[in-house]
């Protein structure tokens, strides 16, 4: 039977290949990352030795990056993995900072990776190094595109974004080909809003006019008259982390605050004193818009000419989420006609701006205050920043789902914990099912049923959904499948996996008493296996102390230990069959690691499962196949 040992190394690596590290190996290597950021799956349960490989090598871990041109020059030199040769750890993954990070983040880095930090990288220089990298570590300036991630041959399992913002990023490539993207959404997110208030208020008291005024030696008190912020109506556009915290800042400066956001949660909003309304009515009530929306198709020049005229005469305006949402030859339009009184960027369209674009012109203009995108720009943001997208990175490489991925569903700690032991089951189920297909007309329909006593609510099955579709899809295509683009992928390709709950009686404890996978349409190797209707394929298993089991083929009940190969086979049953079968492969010098029994009556068909060490030839097969009493068999490799 299979030891737990065994069992908690295979969790481990199929959760890796959720998490897509690994599964591009290079030569000689392990591949595989030392988690020091606590790996958030049922610690106890991986806790088997050869689970994950620790290796602590400290302040002797240093990067291989010199000094940093800040001009529009080339990259900083730094070796590649490949130059490096002998000084890599082989065991460490290989990590591309290509913009500047903070030292706790890359100290993290170096204890449990390779780390080469390269900046002022072009796109064409970033394609030609990316295919040496695991992961990829950026900021705002690099753009992540899709010749990037085809470049990368397969290998870039990761990218990790030092902010919020994904706009730099193109998702969809990222979705299509594997590759996990995780962003740092909570360090600088009180940065930002104190950033955003310090506008604000610099904005409506004309700080920055009056003192360069001040520094040229003029003395202009009724110039600068300001206006006040009590009693004053902000429209928070966009109440996410950001814009939630301006707006608790805005209510204790005594504003009123209103916000528009389709995917708030109303009871969330109005915990804070805020009171959500649509679009239109948010710009017709605000003196001042504060913007904290993700640069998207939707959002993108979503402040133009139509939009500043919708707003209050004199409404003043403030930035600092992304420079595209605004139409920035709009907006100095309406500024000109004073129908936007002022405005405060700290964003930009084009950044740095050039001399001649609009960008370049807003900062410029008399009754717009600008800085140099310092939202996150803080000591405490900066180092923090760095280490949360550190730990999300190497998380991510050592097979941790992140909380912060943005192209991958959010499954929770304590969810991937309790299903760990379901998700070799879901897996291997899939991978037997689809080895049980004849003929070349492919898996197009299947049906997945999960056996639980919990409510509907209480079961998350995204996981389980995503490991049946890598089993099916991966042995018979050269694709890659994870959490990142299992659906994806299945859509691609035709493949509809329906999923249904049926109610089990009491309740034992565990999420799940058995999973039963069905492909519909299909011609099946083994006629056993078909279900209910026929041209189709039904396996069903269970989890028995942690280990994976198989308990159901078509109609026949059985017990087998999902680890290895098996012999799968339909015979009478008979008095003698047992040392027949074990008699010829004894002769094959195959070791039996268990056998497994079902049958419907005595005397009747009974379907047997062996267990086996070592693969079985084809002249052992055929052995079994030329005994009377077998009527059909398979070989299955798990």
């Amino acid at each position: 039977m299979a030891t737990v040992t065994g069992t908690t190394m295979a969790v481990k690596e199929s959760l890796q290949g959720l998490a897509g590290f690994g599964q591009q190996a290079q030569p000689g290597k392990s591949q595989m990352l030392a988690s020091r950021v606590g790996f958030q799956v049922n610690h106890a349960a991986l806790a088997g030795k050869g689970a994950i490989r620790c290796r602590r090598v400290g302040n002797q871990r240093r990067s291989v990056v010199r000094n940093v041109a800040t001009s529009n020059s080339s990259a900083a030199v730094a070796k590649t993995p490949s130059e490096q040769g002998s000084s890599r750890d082989p065991n460490f993954a290989t990590v591309l900072v290509s913009e500047k990070l903070g030292d706790g983040g890359l100290d993290l880095l170096r204890k449990v990776s390779n780390v080469d930090c390269i900046y002022n990288l072009t796109n064409e220089e970033l394609c030609a190094k990316i295919s040496e990298y695991d992961a990829l570590i950026v900021r705002s300036a690099t753009k992540v595109t899709r010749k990037v991630f085809e470049a990368s041959k397969g290998r870039l399992k990761v990218v990790g974004r030092a902010g919020v913002g994904i706009d730099n990023v193109d998702l969809d490539a990222a979705t299509e080909l594997g590759c996990l993207v995780v962003n740092a959404p909570t360090a600088n997110t009180v940065a930002a809003a104190e950033h955003g208030i310090a506008l604000l208020t610099a904005m409506v008291r004309n700080v920055a006019p009056s003192d360069a005024s001040m520094k040229s030696g003029q003395w202009e008190r009724s110039k600068y008259v300001g206006v006040s912020l009590v009693d004053k109506t902000l429209a928070v556009m966009g109440f996410g982390k950001v814009g939630s915290e301006v707006a608790r800042k805005a209510k204790g400066l005594g504003m009123h605050v209103i916000s528009h956001d389709p995917y708030a949660s109303a009871d969330r909003a109005r915990a804070v004193g805020v009171e959500l309304v649509s679009f239109d009515e948010a710009l017709a009530r605000a003196d001042f818009i504060s913007l904290h929306m993700p640069l998207t198709p939707t959002t993108d020049k979503i402040f133009n000419d139509d939009t500043f005229a919708k707003c209050k005469q004199g409404v003043r305006l403030i930035n600092v989420a992304r420079g595209g949402v605004i139409d920035e030859p709009a907006l100095l339009r309406a500024l000109e006609s004073g129908h936007v009184a002022q405005a405060a960027l700290d964003v930009f369209t084009v950044e740095p701006p050039k001399e001649g674009d609009s960008s370049h012109a807003l900062v410029q203009h008399k009754n717009v205050i600008a800085t140099p995108h310092l939202g996150a720009s803080t000591v405490e943001a900066q180092e923090g920043v760095a280490v949360e997208i550190a730990e999300a990175v190497a998380g991510a490489l050592a097979g941790e789902l992140a909380a912060t991925a943005v192209n991958a569903p959010m499954v929770p700690a304590e969810v991937i914990a309790e299903l760990t032991p379901y998700v070799v089951l879901a897996e291997k189920l899939g991978r037997l099912a689809v080895q049980l297909v004849s003929g070349g007309a492919g898996v197009k329909q299947v049906k997945v049923v999960y056996k639980s006593a919990r409510d509907d609510g209480d079961l998350d099955t995204r996981l389980l959904r995503a490991m049946i579709t890598k089993g099916l899809i991966e042995p018979v295509s050269s694709a890659f499948i994870n959490l990142v683009n299992a659906d994806y992928v299945a859509k691609q390709r035709g493949l509809k996996i329906s999923e249904e709950r049926e109610r089990a009686d009491g309740s034992t404890g565990a999420p799940l008493e058995s999973v039963s996978v069905t492909i519909f349409d299909v011609e099946t190797r083994f006629a056993s296996a078909t279900g209910n209707p026929t041209r189709s394929i039904t396996l069903e298993g269970k989890v028995k102390d942690g280990v994976p089991h198989l308990s159901k083929v078509g109609n026949f009940n059985v017990d087998v230990s999902l680890e290895g190969s098996i012999i799968l086979y339909r015979q009478v049953d008979q008095p003698g069959m047992i040392g027949k079968v074990g008699s010829i492969l004894g002769e094959e010098n195959v070791n039996i690691s268990f056998m497994s029994v079902g049958r419907t009556l005595r005397g009747l068909d009974a379907i047997v499962a062996i267990g086996t060490d070592e693969d079985v030839s084809k002249g052992a097969l055929q052995k079994l196949m030329d005994i009377p009493a077998i009527g059909e068999l398979v070989f299955l490799k798990l």
